[in-house]
This record gives C-alpha cells, structure tokens and sequence, in this order.
C-alpha cells in the first residue's frame, strides 16, 4: 500500500504494447474530460451512451466539456438496470453510432456503470469492425473493475456475459466525485469488487480494507487509494493474461456461485445486484473451499465478518423472495464461461489471498454444497 495522503489524483497504466493506455483516477474528471480526451483523439467526433439515471447528472456536464475541447457529440440515453443488455439495445448503440458517421478514429464513450460499460464497449467492438471506445464509469463497481481490461458483452437467458468480445478502451476516466451521489447499496456492491482484489492474492490489502472501510465510504484519499490499489492489481492481471487464458481466471472470484444467482433472480435489481452477488459468492468460494480442506474454516468466517459489517449480503437466504432448486442453479454455473470441456471450474482459496483455480471439480460436491446453504 502506498501513502493516502498523496496526490489527489492517480494513473494506472494498463501495458498492452501499442493498445496500452492510461486509468485516471481522482475528482473532476468530468469536467477534465473534453482535455483529456482531444489530447489523446485522433478524431474529433464522438458517440456518448448512458443511461435514464446517469444522464440527467452527468450527460450535460460532459458533453460541455467535449464542446468546450473541439469535440464534436452526439448522445444515446438508454434504460438503466441490467436487462438493458440484450440484443435490442446493442443494436440501438450500433445504429446511434453508424448514424452518427461515427469512424475508426472517433470515439464511443461509455458514461455510466457496469451495464453501459459493456453494452457501449461490445458495440464499439463490433461497429465498422472495432471502433475506438472510452470509459466513463460512474459506479465504484465499474471504476475498480468492469471498466478496466476489455471484457464486453450482454447477457442471454442462459447467462450472464455470455456474448460478447474483448475490446480494450483508449482512456479510462474515473471521476470519484461521482460516487457521492451513488446510493448506499450501490456503493456497498462497489465495494465487494475491492474486496476481491485482496482476497485473490493481496492479504494486506485485504487487512487494510478491514481497518480502514470506513474511510473509504466516507470519501477522501483512503478512497482514491483503494481504487488506484484495485486498478493497479487488474491491470497487471490484463497485461499478464488479456484474454483469460490462465492467470486472469482469478479476477472471477465468487462470480460462477454469484453469476448463477443472478440468473436465478432473473436480472431483478431489486432482489440482487451484481457486487451482491459476487459478496454471497465469495464467501460460498471460502465456505466450500474449507469443506473440500482446502482451507480453513476461520477464513471463510473472517470473510465473511468483514463483508456483513459493511452491509454487505453474505448468504443465499438473505436474497429476497425464493431461489430455485440447487439443481437449477447447477444449470446456471453449468453455463458459466470458465467451464471447459463440459467441466465445473471455480476459483477457490487456501487462505485469504491465496485463491487458485480449481478444474474438474466434482458436480456432485458442488450441488451437496449448494443444497446445505439454501436448503428448500
């Protein structure tokens, strides 16, 4: 961990030979936008996509900040939540960005969480073959990790993200000014993301998330700090393993159990959101990593201590309304993208911060285990 009382403002540098680029973290950056952009634009066009609940905040801003630059913008405004993803409304992007004449040196910008982040980034990656895309991210969820390494996608009813490409962003700008106005929720499912980074293979900073949340909701350098800390540990992850073929699995932690559940809920944001989902997954990962003696019962406790205490769900009964059947569930992580040759892959752990990637684990383990923690 580095001093938080440093400079306000960070870099993280994501190096991908000549498609490297720069993550910008720290306040104003909205309104830094149009300069940080024209300086690093060939074109001078841009197609701006967010969303019913980002926009009315941040579109204006940010399309004044574009003009004020040189740049030329047009906008899309589109449903929030995550049943935006589909179809329909890839292909509304992609026409607002061919109508718009948007060309390969011009720009799509994504302004706004997770969801707009990966619809914007598989639309910039499939219009005129691959345009080039910018990130805006307004939620702590997509500033530590959607935002940052390429995936794109949307979701089919058989599952989450299970269409779509990698495309890397030019630029990254994460505005923490924006987090103020998030809602607790929003900021507690954020924050599971941060956790995560320790959990994989950073036990200090997991450490340091236990004395100092606190701060870190509460805004300041602590906050500027964990971001910067989480951006730095997935970028080196991208820059080891772009495309997950091995070391870039473990940025999947929790998400096959926390995946499965939101399919289980059908995408409804008002039972489970998907940084809740990662948290019951991740303490599932401990819960199940400790009865297969991979690890100890004291770490999935500890886990699972720290992600209650900021507010966070930590088990399958606390989601609202019914679950299906754990075989049901099955189904979902049957699906799940780290599955190979029809086999179940998890992430599990030997400890805090010591997760690996477990292949071939037995189906019938998994659905024993499933059945004890939402027993129906």
């Amino acid at each position: 961990m580095t001093d938080a009382s440093s400079s306000p403002r960070r870099t993280v540098r994501v190096e991908l030979g000549d498609r490297s680029y720069d993550i910008l973290i720290g306040p104003g950056l909205i309104a830094a936008a149009g300069s940080e952009i024209a300086a690093r634009l060939k074109g001078r066009r841009i197609a701006v996509v967010t969303d019913e609940h980002v926009g009315p905040i941040y579109l204006d801003p940010f399309m004044r900040s574009l003009s004020e630059s040189g740049i030329e913008a047009v906008s899309l405004v589109l449903p929030a939540g995550e049943k935006t993803k589909g179809f329909e409304h890839l292909m509304a992007v992609c026409d607002s960005v061919l109508g718009a004449r948007i060309e390969r040196n011009d720009a799509v910008v994504a302004l706004g969480g997770g969801v707009i982040g990966d619809l914007t980034g598989f639309a910039a990656g499939i219009a005129r073959r691959g345009s080039r895309f910018i990130q805006v991210p307004t939620s702590l969820l997509a500033q530590v990790d959607s935002s940052v390494g390429g995936k794109t996608g949307i979701n089919s009813h058989h599952g989450k993200n299970l269409i779509g490409v990698f495309h890397q962003p030019d630029l990254v700008l994460a505005d923490t000014d924006v987090l103020d106005t998030l809602s607790p929720r929003e900021f507690r499912a954020g924050y599971a993301e941060v956790a995560k980074y320790g959990l994989i293979d950073k036990p200090d900073f997991f450490a340091w998330l236990e004395a100092n949340w606190r701060d870190i909701f509460a805004g300041g350098p602590a906050r500027i700090e964990a971001i910067a800390t989480s951006c730095q540990a997935k970028a080196d992850v991208v820059a080891a393993d772009e495309r997950e073929n091995g070391l870039r699995a473990l940025l999947n932690l929790g998400h096959t159990f926390g995946h499965a559940l939101e399919a289980a809920t059908g995408y409804d944001s008002g039972r489970l959101v998907h940084g809740e989902g990662v948290s019951i997954g991740m303490v599932l990962a401990h819960q199940f990593s400790a009865r297969m003696n991979l690890a100890s019962p004291d770490a999935a406790r500890r886990v699972e201590a720290h992600l209650s205490e900021v507010g966070l769900p930590v088990s399958m009964t606390q989601i609202p309304g019914d679950l299906p059947p754990a075989e049901r569930l099955m189904d979902a992580i049957a699906q799940d993208k780290k599955v190979k040759s029809g086999k179940l892959t998890f992430i599990l752990t030997r400890g805090i911060g010591q997760s690996f990637v477990a292949d071939d684990l037995p189906a019938s383990e998994v659905l024993s285990f499933l059945k004890d923690k939402y027993p129906r």
